[in-house]
């Protein structure tokens, strides 16, 4: 199991938990076995505003308190790869905005790892590597060959490739390619924890957010 350090600052739900099911984007396609997704919220709420626009149609993505976050090392290590340029798509939150976008992914599937992670950073670890995706066109500050420290900023939060509203997409794996790669288990350490429900976080040492879970470090 790869342990990681959140690489966000702030509040962000958990969605697509391994706690919930594995493999938790429904495929082992592209290591994404025990991938996790992070959209951030306050108050519950991944936006301030909530309109005509969210229940019919596509949104802007500077609406969401994620755009534009920064996106934290989650271990020191190596950058192996980044790629930045790809644009940042329009949200979709409404159902009706979501189907002809839920049509269009299996072309983006075969269009490969741009098209799906979208702008991204992989670095290797100690144990593994890890990727970072879905990141802001233009905000990606490291380079290949580049030792960055835990807790250092790689870049923006965006909505870059397969993605229908701004979150981060975090997986680590047994190779630099996602292609040719196995997801690997991950796990956080040193975080705050609000459980549906409870008024109160839960500080944990060691673990895996479940479903719908708000986390923050601690």
């Amino acid at each position: 199991m790869v342990v990681l350090e959140l690489p966000f600052q702030g509040t962000w739900q958990v969605r697509n938990s391994p706690a919930r099911r594995v493999p938790s984007h429904g495929t082992h396609l592209f290591a994404t076995t025990y991938a996790m997704d992070f959209v951030e919220v306050r108050d519950g709420r991944t936006s301030a505003t909530r309109d005509w626009r969210t229940m019919l149609a596509t949104e802007p993505v500077e609406r969401f308190y994620a755009f534009g976050a920064p996106i934290l090392a989650p271990a020191a290590g190596r950058v192996v790869s980044v790629h930045d340029g790809e644009p940042d798509l329009v949200a979709r939150r409404s159902p009706a905005a979501q189907v002809p976008y839920a049509l269009t992914q299996a072309s983006r599937a075969r269009a490969g790892g741009p098209a799906l992670a979208g702008n991204h950073v992989v670095l290797a670890l100690a144990d593994g590597y890890v990727l970072l995706a879905h990141l802001r066109r233009g905000s990606v500050e490291v380079r290949a060959g580049d030792q960055v420290a835990v807790g250092q900023r790689l870049g923006a939060c965006g909505n870059s490739g397969n993605s229908t509203q701004p979150h981060l997409h975090i997986q680590a794996m047994d190779g630099p390619d996602a292609h040719a790669a196995r997801g690997l288990p991950i796990a956080f350490r040193g975080y705050r924890s609000w459980r549906r429900g409870a008024a109160a976080p839960v500080e944990v040492s060691t673990g895996v957010p479940g479903e719908a879970e708000v986390v923050a470090p601690r």
